[in-house]
């Protein structure tokens, strides 16, 4: 490896004076790396070593953004997917002007700090998305580039173009393994996302060894099947990789996969091609040795230059703020000529919902036969998106049967961006990632598929958990009263597994109007997703004149029905089996015990509330309680005692009608009943 320059000769040239400048920027960046992961005794050097010159070229020469407005609204978004990678992208960011102080690169992983081990939206400035799970921020790359096609579709007329944009993701060979990858990839081929450039690191190792132990395939070759223009550029080419990228961004019809070969850790004397530099410290005599390679002061530590900051920082502001700036012109004179378009623009961006959207949202009349809640769920999702334009979506493949196709619009596909229902196909893993870079671009996405395939969204719907983003996931088939399908379709363990993810609330509603009640709780969601929870089978539709308004749903769980006196025994439930305790609310009544049925949909919301409204609900004194749930017992002991009974499936269900399997696992009125008595045998006995 060729020594790089780093200080002027005396005759040089401008050219060689850029370059030599170019080459201190990069080798900057990599002396941060370093140090940062030296100094933390932890974090990956070797990836963000070797990208370096790519992130200084897209950086200076592509990306458009403002250092001193990170949220600017019509910047490129720049996604790092291989988020071990950080360091990268906080050193870049640093020198690129953004308000990450030198401070903050020395508390590289370390608690309060701002550069955490992978990127976290909401820790510094110029981090787009929440990354790491490899694969995850490629796949949110393709919503926040669905959106972009989407709000210009919208918002943009002849003459006034607000909405414009491109997204970049930096993937790894961990990111291309994932399925989640491949998944987003094919959809994002399919839609002609000419927008999205992504920016592959072919630097061949894993931490396991070299790639080639578990990963043959030719990357390009897939790509093209995708879709996919792809280029390739040499990583210490930065001539290669600035026309690689200047053609991808020029590509008018299709993303662009940009194959770049890299050398990890490159610059390390022993550790450069080594599965040793991924993922942990170089060690001091190898990070001093590197720094000498890239003519660097061997003992400096997070030294960066005047003439680099000169070089990266100002130029960045100066470039950002005439960028801003045009645009705010652009705006103005939009707001002027389009003035209704131009206040849903700024609702959009403020996250706020139109005056009077949740105006048409039905009311269901009394019905004993009753309706599905996902047929419900749909009639209220048709009200609503005609009230909020920027409501988007759809399902994995499952339309018909999750009921979430808006009507009044069509498909988004090639050609048609504009539209509003997402065709996921069988990809419930990107859908979940898709509809949080969506969230993240202002949009207010849902993903519809079946209950039991949540398993196959959860580590999207863990991260927009944690980034606090407002995606509805509407989950149909919510029990084994799925019925014939068998025990492969039907849940029983996922709704305790949602309810286990921090700041995700679970809301599984026990008819029409509770349904309506929880579609307005979940829109009102700002920060934190929503997973409704919905019904194959049909249920009634409660009398409100006898039974609590459905409002009550906005509280997380409230006093359904009462006796005429102090609860004797009280019944807990959700969804479908809400029915079961109010016709065994009623023979216990009928033989004179005064019960109380409890409507719990949102446990989560139920804990938020104040303890005197607990305790009303669920009043210490009465201690003989039944909670009934077609799905496992785990979690219900809070509300019922650890001598509470529990009528729930602690097994896996049954293929036949639903009648006859919910009947075959004692979800039956008699088995409340009879366990409703024995509560109160037992409290009566303590």
């Amino acid at each position: 490896m060729d020594r790089l320059p780093n200080t002027p000769s005396e005759n040089a040239n401008p050219v060689d004076e850029q370059s030599r400048l170019d080459a201190l920027c990069v080798n900057t960046i990599r002396a941060l790396v370093m140090d940062a992961v030296e100094q933390a005794n932890s974090g990956h050097p070797g990836a963000a070593m070797a990208l370096a010159p790519v992130a200084y070229t897209l950086f200076t020469k592509h990306l458009r953004y403002n250092p001193a407005n990170p949220h600017f609204a019509n910047r490129d978004r720049f996604v790092l997917s291989a988020g071990h990678a950080s360091m990268l992208l906080y050193a870049t960011l640093h020198l690129a002007g953004y308000e990450l102080p030198l401070d903050e690169i020395k508390r590289f992983r370390q608690l309060g700090g701002k550069c955490p081990g992978h990127p976290e939206c909401g820790c510094a400035p110029g981090v787009e998305t929440t990354t790491g799970p490899l694969g995850q921020g490629a796949a949110n790359s393709v919503g926040m580039a669905i959106a972009e096609r989407w709000l210009a579709a919208r918002f943009n007329r002849p003459g006034h173009g607000i909405v414009g944009y491109r997204v970049f993701a930096l993937c790894g060979d961990g990111c291309m393994m994932e399925g989640v990858t491949a998944e987003a990839a094919s959809l994002a081929g399919h839609l002609g996302l000419s927008n999205l450039i992504w920016i592959y690191d072919d630097n061949r190792i894993s931490i396991d060894g070299p790639t080639s132990l578990a990963f043959t395939e030719d990357v390009g070759r897939r790509f093209d099947a995708y879709g996919w223009r792809v280029v390739r550029a040499d990583a210490e080419a930065r001539e290669q990789v600035h026309e690689a990228l200047t053609e991808a961004i020029a590509e008018p019809d299709r993303p662009t996969l940009v194959m770049v070969r890299s050398v990890i850790a490159y610059g390390a004397p022993t550790k450069a091609g080594t599965a040793g530099a991924h993922g942990e410290p170089l060690g001091p005599e190898e990070v001093a040795k590197a720094k000498e390679f890239f003519s660097l002061d061997p003992d400096s530590r997070f030294l960066v230059s005047a003439e680099v900051r000169t070089h990266m920082s100002q130029p960045a502001r100066d470039r950002g703020e005439r960028l801003e700036l045009e645009w705010s012109e652009r705006l103005a004179a939009y707001s002027k000529d389009h003035p209704d378009l131009a206040r849903q623009w700024a609702s959009l961006q403020d996250g706020k919902l139109p005056d009077g959207w949740d105006a048409a949202i039905p009311t269901f009349g009394v019905e004993a036969k009753g309706m599905a809640t996902r047929a419900a769920g749909g009639q209220v999702l048709q009200a609503i998106a005609a009230s909020v334009p920027w409501l988007i979506g759809g399902a994995a493949d499952l339309t018909p049967s999750t009921k979430t196709y808006i009507s009044d619009s069509g498909d988004v596909q090639r050609g048609a961006l504009g539209n509003r229902n997402l065709r996921f196909g069988v990809r419930e893993h990107a859908m979940a990632a898709i509809c949080s870079g969506m969230a993240l671009s202002k949009l207010r996405p849902f993903a519809a598929t079946f209950l039991v395939f949540a398993d196959y969204c959860r580590p999207s719907i863990r991260l927009a958990a944690m980034m606090k983003l407002p995606v509805i996931y509407v989950f149909t088939h919510d029990s084994i009263g799925v019925g014939e399908d068998g025990p492969t379709h039907q849940p029983v363990e996922q709704l305790a597994s949602l309810r286990a993810i921090p700041n995700l609330d679970v809301v599984r509603p026990c008819d029409a109007n509770e349904v309506s009640a929880a579609w307005r709780y979940a829109m009102q969601c700002t920060d934190r997703p929503v997973a409704l929870a919905l019904s194959r089978q049909a249920m009634p539709v409660l009398d409100r004149s006898r039974f609590a308004p459905a409002e009550g749903l906005m509280r997380g769980a409230y006093v359904l029905a009462d006796g005429d006196s102090a609860p004797d025994v009280i019944l807990l439930a959700s969804g479908s089996e809400v029915h079961l305790c109010v016709q065994a609310f009623d023979v216990l009544r009928a033989s004179g015990v005064s019960a109380r049925v409890v409507s719990m949909p949102c446990c989560e919301q139920f804990e938020r509330q104040a303890v005197r409204y607990r305790a009303q609900v669920l009043p210490e004194a009465c201690r003989a309680r039944v909670a009934v749930e077609a799905g496992v017992s785990f979690g219900w002991q809070r509300y019922v005692g650890a001598k509470g009974a529990v009528v729930g499936i602690d097994t896996f269900g049954e293929s036949a009608p639903c009648s006859a399997v919910m009947e075959h696992f004692g979800f039956t009125v008699d088995a409340v009943v009879d366990a409703a008595r024995r509560q109160m045998d037992r409290t009566d006995g303590e």
